[in-house]
């Protein structure tokens, strides 16, 4: 039910079904295209009950959802309709940067499950013979072994159909040039190392298994192609010539042109990345352990890809996965250390999830915008102990011999080399990672809502904000029943067109100041003020609604713009029984009209308030 019921409020918030163009997700995140991002209330999503976080990257409306996100994504599939395309982009133009992340994971999202099942296949075989469950020579092992190649040997045929759908090229056909590439008897001629000539032109005898940058290249060269024949091919013939002049021309340039230039590229990439390795490989991992979360941040860590892709025992992985293993390590050691230091039940239930999650299984998401990023200290200890086990990987040159998100189930990936040497070092990160981050998030400590002073709306017990910043309060400025802002008789508060908050059914005939700050307004009619506290926050107390026709009966102010106040001082006085009498709603909206200038406005989870106790944490 919670599923449903967090999925109802998410195609809500972003503007509707009729403002998806497309959705996708990935390991962690609903990944949005929307017709119009003005449309989504980003403060209203970050309190919907299982949404961690939103960012806005690469044309896309990110929902960051945590482990659980498929299941919130059938929900979403069971109650809209939406394309599901990877071509998950928007209107908006994009630099080169964002659009070559944006390429990269609009097209490896999809295939992220069967790569990391695939990947930790090849974990198990290389830990059961260790341990002796499993004879290295035998046939359960050798076919294992083509479990976990497969997803990654038929890597450019998934990538295919994916670059496809984003490139609006017709799939079958894309999966067919792949086909080529990988086809077994060129694979022989490969292998064999003779010359090889098509229609009289030499062709680079290159191995295009688990290859990522060739096919990407031919896909986005293939729309032209098949555009081009769309175009002035006869409609009469079209059906059987147009695939035929397709598969022709792109298997030739994938084979005599596109291939080899994809082929050189990557090896360019490996040549910098081994350079940068072997010139500074100690600043290098440093600096790529330390910034982890930030990259994460971004949705950038899966465009490191076609890098770490290529591990293998032959050429293993040198920088990413071995930096992600410091950096996962630390975000999970941070949080572990926040569930035992914390004192609220709640922040102690989160981030003892999120640290499981990401020690475990090596998703940092929960752990990061959950827990982390909320309340920074924690975020600089795992962030400054990265950065030096990162340092540490650097010098002595950790490598990953297979590709899985790097956590402490995942450590054999760390095993080869002909020693023990590399999967010691591998285990000193990880002890090292976790006791320093844990020892520096216990010593620069953090700041939390006390236990009595409960944040969250009945709508979002479970919710985790993202971001980071000071949580500061504002008191109520008079007794009342407390109003959800959604059910406020007025759109204009309803709809948070002035900002978020809260509104209050007065049963005191005195408002008062809800911090210390100065009086920006006093409205002519006396029914509104404006304030801004010492911290910067803007609000509006509107008492009663339509009261503007007043003029001010029934209404004494006792402060004027400009003025300075302190919590508690009295600011108006109302005659609310009059206001009934004369059929006037009574209902308060107290507003932080400044909302766009903080991470979250969380109200008070109470019924009822008295004058001065606090309504509002501002975040």
């Amino acid at each position: 039910m919670k599923y449903t019921n967090t999925a109802k409020e998410i195609l809500k918030t972003v503007g509707g079904e009729d403002n998806i163009e497309s959705l996708v997700h990935c390991m962690t995140r609903l990944r949005f295209v929307l017709k119009d991002e003005s449309q989504a209330d980003d403060a209203y999503m970050k309190n919907i009950p299982g949404v961690m976080g939103v960012m806005k990257k690469g044309g896309q409306y990110q929902v960051i959802m945590g482990n659980d996100v498929a299941s919130y994504f059938k929900e979403l599939q069971k109650i809209s309709t939406f394309s599901t395309n990877a071509n998950t982009t928007s209107s908006k133009k994009k630099n080169p940067f964002e659009a070559f992340v944006d390429i990269i994971s609009s097209c490896m999202s999809p295939l992220i499950p069967a790569l990391l099942g695939g990947g930790m296949i090849k974990v198990l075989l290389i830990l059961l013979p260790l341990m002796g469950l499993l004879d290295a020579k035998g046939q359960t092992y050798t076919i294992l072994a083509f479990f976990g190649d497969a997803p990654f040997y038929f890597l450019p045929i998934m990538l295919a159909y994916t670059a496809a759908i984003k490139f609006n090229v017709t799939p079958m056909l894309a999966v067919s040039v792949a086909g080529i590439m990988l086809h077994p008897n060129f694979a022989a001629m490969v292998t064999a190392g003779d010359p090889v000539f098509l229609f009289g032109i030499p062709v680079t005898l290159a191995s295009y298994s688990s290859s990522v940058i060739p096919i990407l290249i031919m896909v986005w060269l293939m729309q032209y192609i098949e555009s081009f024949f769309e175009k002035i091919i006869p409609t009469a013939i079209k059906s059987f010539m147009k695939p035929l002049l397709i598969i022709l021309i792109s298997g030739f340039l994938a084979l005599v042109v596109v291939g080899p230039l994809g082929t050189y590229a990557g090896e360019l990439l490996s040549t910098i990345i081994l350079g940068i390795q072997d010139k500074a490989g100690w600043l290098a991992l440093g600096l790529m352990a330390a910034f982890m979360p930030l990259i994460i941040m971004t949705g950038m860590h899966w465009a490191f890809a076609p890098i770490f892709l290529i591990a293998s025992p032959a050429t293993p992985d040198i920088l990413i996965l071995p930096a992600m293993l410091a950096s996962n390590i630390a975000q999970g050691a941070a949080t572990l250390a926040v569930s035992l230091k914390a004192k609220n039940k709640n922040l102690k239930q989160i981030s003892a999830a999120a640290s499981i999650s990401a020690l475990v299984a090596g998703v940092t998401e929960p752990a990061l915008y959950g827990v982390n990023l909320k309340l920074k200290k924690p975020l600089y200890a795992a962030m400054i102990s990265g950065g030096i086990v990162g340092i540490y990987i650097g010098i002595t040159g950790l490598k990953s011999f297979a590709f899985a998100v790097p956590s402490v189930v995942s450590l054999p990936q760390f095993i080869g080399g002909g020693s023990n040497i590399n999967i010691f070092n591998a285990l000193v990160v990880t002890v090292g990672s976790f006791l320093l981050t844990f020892i520096l998030t216990w010593i620069f400590g953090f700041d939390e809502e006390p236990e009595n002073a409960p944040v969250p709306n009945s709508e979002a017990e479970n919710t985790v904000q993202s971001g980071s910043g000071d949580t500061k309060k504002i008191a109520a400025p008079t007794s009342g029943k407390v109003v959800p802002l959604e059910k406020v008789a007025d759109t204009v508060f309803s709809e948070k067109m002035m900002g978020d908050g809260i509104a209050i059914l007065p049963d005191d005939n005195t408002f008062v100041a809800p911090f210390n700050g100065t009086v920006t307004t006093v409205f002519p009619t006396k029914h509104a003020i404006g304030l801004t506290s010492d911290s910067g926050i803007e609000l509006l107390i509107h008492i009663g609604l339509e009261t503007v026709s007043l003029d001010g009966k029934f209404f004494t102010t006792f402060v004027e713009a400009g003025d300075t106040i302190t919590e508690g001082q009295k600011l108006v006085e109302v005659a609310l029984d009059q206001l009934i009498a004369a059929g006037y709603d009574i209902t308060t909206p107290v507003i932080v009209t400044n909302t766009d200038a903080y991470i979250d406005i969380i109200s008070k989870d109470v019924t009822t308030i008295k004058k001065s106790e606090t309504i509002l944490y501002v975040v």
